[in-house]
């Protein structure tokens, strides 16, 4: 696929399935590139390089993929999005945009996707408490608070979290 100029709003919603080798190094490439930039002045180097290791690794993705879970790669490698099927909603586990292709409405063309696709009664995501501009997009989205948790991850981390969820009003 060309890549097309980072300036171009138009960016097609062409979400490409991820199974291969190659793609799941792309997205742990883009994950790398994205918890970086964003996520550590929220939650520290430390912790991002753990979460890198732990959850978005090569090796990571590939099992979650075994597992059923459901990687998407957005066109000219924007960023990506991950879900999976349960029993009783839809669990939106990730969803990434990188920085030179935010504002362009791919979130919003992600959870479109999802939904037309997957036709769930509920989505549910969970999101860092402490990450204002992710909760303020999913808001924007129709997302509403719907709890919080706080999991413990290992090697001293917390993920502190608010649960969100978008009911099948989209």
């Amino acid at each position: 696929m060309p890549k097309s100029d980072p300036c171009n709003a138009d960016i097609p919603t062409g979400f490409i399935p991820v199974s291969e080798p190659a793609e799941i190094e792309t997205i742990a490439r883009l994950a790398r590139e994205i918890w970086t930039e964003h996520y550590t002045p929220i939650i520290g180097t430390e912790q991002v390089e753990y979460m890198l290791d732990r959850f978005q690794s090569v090796e990571a993705i590939r099992q979650q993929v075994n597992a059923g879970f459901i990687y998407m790669l957005m066109p000219d490698e924007a960023g990506y999005f991950a879900y999976e099927k349960k029993p009783d909603h839809l669990f939106l586990s990730k969803i990434y945009v990188h920085k030179n292709f935010r504002g362009r409405g791919l979130a919003r063309k992600a959870v479109d996707w999802i939904a037309a696709t997957e036709q769930p009664q509920t989505i549910r995501l969970t999101v860092n408490r402490h990450n204002e501009k992710s909760l303020t997009a999913y808001q924007k989205l129709g997302f509403k608070k719907a709890g919080e948790l706080v999991a413990d991850i290992g090697n001293g981390y917390v993920m502190d979290d608010f649960v969100m969820e978008k009911r099948k009003d989209f």
